[in-house]
């Protein structure tokens, strides 16, 4: 099912609540105004709180999800239903918002 397509601006969050944000964002594409964000690059993690008793808080998301048939530059694009992984501790990430315009699959 088609999801819609992240951009830089995106409000991602880590699941303690800390601020997630693109480091490499792609110049190639722009929805609302924005440039879009692919999979393979990482994205960094600020004032991630952690969960209490748990000693490391979130740097960095990993995402292991992607648009199958669309890319930029030969890598997918990331969607709203695109998943990551945050290190060092292997928790997920939310997508609270994103443009709503551009789908993609």
């Amino acid at each position: 099912m088609p999801g819609y397509v992240l951009h830089q601006g995106a409000t991602v969050l880590c699941l303690h609540g800390g601020q997630a944000q693109a480091t490499v964002p792609n110049p190639r594409v722009k929805v609302a105004g924005q440039l879009t964000v692919q999979q393979p690059n990482p994205w960094v993690i600020s004032a991630c709180p952690f969960a209490p008793g748990s000693p490391m808080p979130c740097v960095t998301a990993q995402w292991t999800t992607a648009a199958t048939r669309v890319t930029s530059g030969g890598m997918p694009l990331l969607l709203q239903d695109s998943q990551a992984t945050c290190a060092p501790n292997g928790t997920g990430v939310n997508i609270i918002v994103t443009q709503l315009r551009v789908r993609a699959q």
